[in-house]
């Protein structure tokens, strides 16, 4: 079996399993321009063009102009077009307080960027896919990043929870899936070099002095002690039922 096809059967294995796409979706993708993004919004164009089930596919990509990374759009739209998905781009920003989700916001207290810039890309998702009509909004998250979920959350909050394969919004008619979620991250990686994704332009200043990354690193040293380790927690996950939220 080629990585291809071992990605192709996990990303389809997972489309089944958690129920993550219904008839007649319209599903609108968060294309941040990482590797994982990409390889998610490949899969599923390639797989919006078998028809049972029908469904269709549109890309947002939001760029943040108080964070210093970037990603070329320009092949961001020659990669959406020779996918055949529409790509939206979406340019905004954050201040140092966080918004409300209500008409009448009020002030809160200071929140750390990597949290405001995560919120404010997910308030520009959540607007767009209302906007579209969107029934899914899929996230490129691959099992590793829900595996460091858990972690974080384990040794810094004090909880056991993750970021659910899928999540059923209760305050409108959406529902997050993360296709990805039983692909490992070393194959999207190599599976990107072979399909040769333009890398982003400027990384984020912030992403290597966080806790994720310290629970990714946890995570590492874990599978040195146990390379089976992966599925046992994912296991743990699933007889908790963290991964599927109504």
């Amino acid at each position: 079996m080629t990585l291809e096809e071992k990605l192709w059967k996990s990303f389809n294995k997972a489309l089944g399993k958690y129920q993550l796409i219904d008839e007649g979706d319209r599903i609108l993708v968060g294309l941040s321009g990482g590797k994982d993004s990409l390889c998610l919004l490949e899969f599923l164009a390639r797989r919006s063009r078998i028809h049972v089930p029908h469904f269709t596919v549109e890309a947002l990509h939001v760029r943040m102009e108080n964070i210093h990374y970037e990603t070329d759009t320009t092949f961001l739209q020659s990669f959406c077009d020779r996918l055949g998905v529409p790509l939206h781009i979406i340019t905004t920003c954050f201040t140092d307080h966080l918004p409300s989700l209500t008409s009448h916001p009020s002030p809160l207290k200071s929140k750390p960027a990597c949290f405001l810039c995560s919120w404010q890309r997910r308030k520009q998702l959540f607007n767009l896919a209302q906007e579209l009509g969107c029934t899914k909004i899929a996230l490129g998250h691959h099992q590793d990043d829900i595996i460091h979920t858990a972690l974080m959350n384990m040794t810094f909050e004090g909880h056991f929870a993750t970021m659910p394969v899928k999540l059923r919004m209760r305050k409108m008619p959406i529902t997050i899936i993360r296709p990805l979620c039983l692909c490992h991250e070393s194959d999207i990686q190599a599976f990107a070099q072979q399909q040769q994704y333009e890398k982003q332009l400027k990384q984020c200043p912030y992403e290597h002095d966080t806790n994720r990354k310290k629970s990714a690193e946890l995570f590492a040293h874990i599978e040195q002690l146990n390379p089976e380790a992966r599925f046992s927690i994912w296991h743990a996950l699933e007889n908790a039922e963290k991964l599927v939220e109504y």
